[in-house]
């Protein structure tokens, strides 16, 4: 026996085959319909798998839910990271450039922004530590820009990329949810004028 036999995939290669597919098949659905008009059935029509294979890949809807959450955060964390490390060492440029590619990316898909910023929520408290954990990351992120801001800033560092990270949430939730939508710059151009606020570029 070589392990190998449907399609000439390994036990561990169809179950890698079938995340696969849910993970795809969840980015569309969870962000429409949406995480609570998404069944475990339709998911798996999709995806093409059996109810039973579902479980084989993940725990629950919400389990699924926190894979597709995790990616695109992953994602957009390398794109950000990869904006900054490419912008001019001023702080004020180094702000522009991790916004606006933080921005720009996520609104490039709105089924990303819609899972990062709105079904994520509606998933329930059983998201709450990957939420905690992605604002975790941002705010490092914010933290590491401003460390050699030549003066005293207002705040104690971290809780003002907290809340700046909040501010920064709430125009795209506003972008996902406003018919029509604002334009992508000008969600930048507020966000920015925050930040350089906050920080007093």
């Amino acid at each position: 026996m070589t392990g190998r036999d449907y399609r000439g995939m390994s036990a561990a290669e169809r179950l890698a085959d079938r995340r696969e597919r849910l993970i795809t098949a969840a980015y569309t659905l969870f962000a429409h319909p949406g995480f609570h008009a998404t069944t475990i059935e339709k998911l798996c029509t999709t995806a093409r798998i059996s109810n039973r294979a579902f479980y084989e890949c993940f725990s629950s809807r919400e389990d699924l839910m926190r894979a597709v959450y995790d990616r695109c955060v992953e994602e957009t964390l390398t794109s950000v990271n990869q904006a900054i490390d490419k912008a001019p060492p001023t702080l004020d440029e180094r702000i522009v450039a991790g916004i606006a590619e933080y921005v720009r990316f996520v609104t490039k898909d709105v089924r990303r922004a819609r899972v990062m910023h709105l079904e994520v929520r509606r998933a329930g408290s059983v998201l709450t530590a990957a939420r905690q954990h992605t604002v975790k990351a941002f705010s490092e992120i914010i933290e590491g820009v401003v460390q050699d801001v030549p003066h005293r800033l207002p705040l104690e560092t971290h809780l003002l990329s907290l809340g700046l990270i909040g501010a920064i949430t709430e125009l795209l939730i506003e972008w996902v949810l406003a018919n029509p939508a604002p334009p992508t710059d000008k969600v930048i151009d507020a966000a920015v004028h925050i930040f350089r606020c906050a920080f007093g570029v």
